[in-house]
């Protein structure tokens, strides 16, 4: 089985503490002795894992030059996650699902926000498609800032599909398009909800939009016309936060 690399302070911490046994062995800048690389160095040696001490150039070599911050590991790659997951998954929720439906978001410094986003804003799982969409990368997880470990990234064959099987399974389908009628503001997010949205650009594609239960638009105030994909995604989100937290009782 092919190894990846996951490096960036934020990262290899939250790995280190909430799958370490996906690491193989880490490796840390020379003369680098903070007390943050010191806390990681220690956890790693209490879960076994190997250490080693590389210069910076073999660190840039092994990241192809990304921001590392002095720290590296070599872990096995993540489960590719599928549509049977995802129904599981549903199935052994005890509150109202909260899922994330990109549709088409290429970029990994966006797919990697999105993501960030979405574990802060208690998502369940973010679903993509598998052609023509980003997907776990050594940059998005870096971006991701541990959230890429922890959160399900789901990819599917078919996108209308599976939102198809959502809707039989109780769960609003909701989309972000420029031109809707109503603002976010005027939705309901309290109950079973998944959020839309697409590439940047160019939106939610004809099918996707067609198969929401209804679309919503950001009001714009400023000149700029839309938002990146990310900051979309969070505004979105933390609006569904917002009413749920105001609905304590739909959480429990």
């Amino acid at each position: 089985m092919h190894s990846t690399v996951i490096f960036g302070l934020h990262t290899v911490e939250a790995l280190l503490k909430k799958n370490p046994k996906r690491i193989t062995a880490l490796y840390f800048l020379q003369d680098r002795e903070d007390k943050r690389i010191q806390a990681i160095l220690e956890l790693a040696k209490s879960f076994s894992i190997k250490t080693y001490v590389k210069p910076r150039q073999a660190l840039d070599q092994m990241t192809q030059n990304g921001v590392h911050q002095g720290i590296v590991v070599e872990c096995a790659p993540l489960k590719n996650a599928n549509e049977q997951d995802l129904e599981q998954l549903i199935e052994e929720l005890t509150e109202p699902p909260l899922l994330l439906l990109l549709d088409g978001v290429q970029d990994p410094h966006n797919l990697g926000a999105c993501l960030r986003t979405a574990d802060a804003a208690g998502v369940h799982a973010v679903i993509t498609p598998r052609d023509k969409s980003a997907s776990i990368t050594p940059t998005v997880s870096k971006v991701a800032s541990g959230a890429a470990e922890t959160l399900p990234l789901i990819q599917v064959t078919n996108l209308v599909r599976t939102i198809e099987l959502l809707k039989e399974k109780n769960i609003w389908i909701y989309g972000a398009a420029g031109e809707a009628e109503n603002t976010l503001y005027q939705g309901n997010f309290k109950s079973a909800t998944a959020i839309v949205l697409g590439a940047e650009g160019t939106g939610l594609r004809r099918l996707t939009r067609e198969h929401c239960d209804a679309l919503f638009h950001i009001p714009m105030l400023g000149s700029v016309s839309s938002l990146n994909v990310s900051v979309a995604t969070g505004v979105f989100l933390f609006e569904v936060v917002r009413q749920r937290v105001r609905h304590p009782e739909l959480r429990a």
